[in-house]
């Protein structure tokens, strides 16, 4: 992990371009989401700043910016898990970035496969498809 302090915006090296784009949170983090390049699996959702978009830019690894801790942190730098980025993409209005990846190992803190493995939630379903088609 990296506990150096994060950049201002004066420090930070992203292409400016790319900053621009960008549609941030009021602590300056753009929501990033990690899926498996191969099989569309959603792995897990991370936030991402300046800095740590450009460090995922250039060095091919996944980097993070932690709110709890507030350092970066690259993606199996402990754990071995790494997360080799092979594509990354910012979402239309801005505010979401989708990372490919090719993920060696859990890509969650817990172990699991994914962040969400295991923790589905109940959903009540109203309608089907095709009463959704004839409403229209």
């Amino acid at each position: 992990m990296d506990n150096v302090a994060r950049p201002t915006a004066a420090d930070a090296a992203l292409d400016p371009a790319i900053a621009q784009r960008l549609k941030k949170t009021p602590d300056g983090l753009v929501a990033a989401i990690a899926q498996q390049h191969d099989t569309g699996e959603v792995l897990m959702l991370g936030w991402m700043d300046e800095e740590a978009l450009r460090r995922t830019l250039t060095s091919g690894r996944a980097t993070y910016y932690s709110r709890s801790r507030q350092e970066y942190w690259r993606k199996g730098d402990t754990s071995g898990h790494i997360q080799a980025v092979i594509a990354v993409s910012l979402d239309c209005d801005g505010d979401a970035l989708l990372v490919q990846v090719e993920q060696v190992g859990a890509a969650c803190h817990t172990g699991t496969r994914t962040c969400f493995e295991g923790r589905s939630l109940p959903v009540t379903t109203h309608s089907t498809h095709q009463e959704a088609s004839t409403d229209a």
